[in-house]
């Protein structure tokens, strides 16, 4: 078996989306960077790698009993080992996982660019290892407001994707009160040149619409509208604040 050692991670816990996993070029002063003193390193087929990156489903009985107690982190000047804990690549992507003691992938990190290229370099010609998993119907994933499809964050950067997620939580707030004149409120704050159109819309058409026109892409207008509509509420305000002044590299 193939083994790191040294590597610096940043853990994003209950992670599905491989898109909220950030790369080394996005971490923050304040997110918690550990170091592992040691950590096996498996080379998977795509396919595995994509269903470990991108959700949270039990992982394969035979990967979790090939890695038992073979990690270590180092803390205080302390060696302390790890019951699941890997990095897994494809040849492509690369990823470092903790189940923290459970047979799923709770924690996610990528790696510092230095130990990316490590990894390429080991596992370029070693074979791959052959896991077998039958993927529940849930791993067929079925993006929704919540849990926004990749196509929708490409090209966004961290804050970009964590004041849109705000934008769809607040959003689907916004429709779980079924009120009608507040949805026009708020789609006349959105598009205020169809105003008469919107005030013979129903609920689920005015909801259909603003959902459509702010799902793709990120931009001014976006944030703006983001703002006033988490405005007043105080748990969306914190997480709006957080992102105004994230304390980075």
């Amino acid at each position: 078996m193939l083994y790191l050692h040294d590597v610096w991670v940043n853990w994003f816990e209950g992670e599905e989306n491989g898109y909220n996993v950030c790369h080394f070029h996005e971490w923050r002063k304040d997110d918690s960077v550990e170091l592992l003193d040691q950590v096996p390193l498996l080379k998977v087929d795509s396919v595995l790698f994509h269903y470990i990156e991108n959700d949270l489903q039990e992982l394969p009985s035979s990967l979790l009993e090939d890695i038992f107690q073979k990690s270590y982190i180092r803390k205080n000047h302390e060696r302390i080992q790890l019951d699941y804990c890997f990095v897994v690549t494809d040849g492509q992507g690369i990823l470092a996982v903790d189940t923290i003691g459970y047979n799923i992938p709770i924690r996610k990190s990528r790696l510092i660019p230095r130990q990316e290229q490590l990894v390429y370099d080991m596992v370029e010609n070693h074979d791959y290892e052959k896991y077998s998993f039958s993927p529940t119907s849930k791993s067929q994933k079925d993006y929704h407001i919540l849990s926004p499809s990749p196509e929708i964050m490409n090209g966004l950067t961290r804050k970009e994707r964590q004041l849109k997620q705000l934008l769809f939580m607040a959003l689907d707030q916004l429709r779980s009160t079924c009120n009608v004149a507040e949805i026009r409120y708020w789609y006349t704050e959105w598009n205020p040149i169809h105003y008469r159109e919107i005030q013979s819309m129903s609920f689920e058409e005015v909801w259909s619409q603003l959902l459509e026109e702010t799902r793709d892409g990120w931009s001014e207008k976006h944030q703006t509208f983001c703002e006033h509509l988490v405005k007043g509420q105080p748990f969306f305000e914190k997480l709006w604040e957080l992102e105004q002044h994230p304390k980075v590299n």
